[in-house]
């Protein structure tokens, strides 16, 4: 246990039984406790195998390769359609966690052996994710834009594309692009 982390566990939580019960499970498995993002991050030579993290709904481990693990009970899910390679496995209450105890410390024990073999998600390139038309439009009338966004990381180009993309409506998708247009220029994504 590190007690930097004990802050998250200590803190009033709905989750907080749960939160015991998993950080019992993880650490039985042998994976170094480190705070990063804010949540309790388990780690096998320097490298992130699950984390824990709660919601309104539900708490969770994530882990960050999930994608990449055979899930043979089906328990990991996938937040969102956008998320590429973490996967969930979610809970409500001590009970399930419980009964998923083993299952749990085998698929940790697999995510383990998948930063061991030096496995890597194949991440959707940039230009995979779907164009909002209304930048499509300002790129190809601006040269300029256009260059600068090429000149981005593929995760800065992801963001926007995602960001661009997300609104129903063509006039807020129209507002994102306009505002998002000089930090584009300035070599910036949408969190520097």
């Amino acid at each position: 246990m590190n007690p930097k982390v004990d802050f998250f566990f200590n803190k009033a939580s709905q989750w907080q039984e749960e939160y015991g019960q998993l950080r019992t499970i993880v650490l039985s498995c042998g994976l170094t406790e480190e705070l990063k993002w804010g949540v309790p991050c388990y780690t096998f030579e320097d490298k992130n195998i699950v984390l824990i993290h709660g919601f309104k709904e539900y708490c969770a481990l994530l882990f960050p390769k999930g994608v990449l693990l055979k899930d043979p009970k089906g328990i990991l899910i996938q937040q969102t359609e956008n998320v590429q390679a973490a996967r969930q496995a979610r809970f409500t209450g001590v009970k399930e966690i419980v009964k998923l105890k083993a299952t749990l410390k085998a698929y940790i024990f697999e995510a383990i052996e998948v930063e061991k073999a030096g496995l890597e998600v194949q991440m959707k390139k940039p230009s995979e994710f779907k164009v909002a038309e209304e930048f499509a439009k300002a790129l190809k009338s601006d040269a300029h834009l256009k260059k600068a966004f090429e000149a981005l990381t593929p995760g800065r180009q992801r963001g926007y594309y995602l960001y661009f993309a997300a609104p129903k409506l063509a006039k807020t998708r129209e507002a994102r692009v306009e505002k998002s247009i000089p930090l584009i220029l300035d070599g910036k994504g949408l969190e520097d």
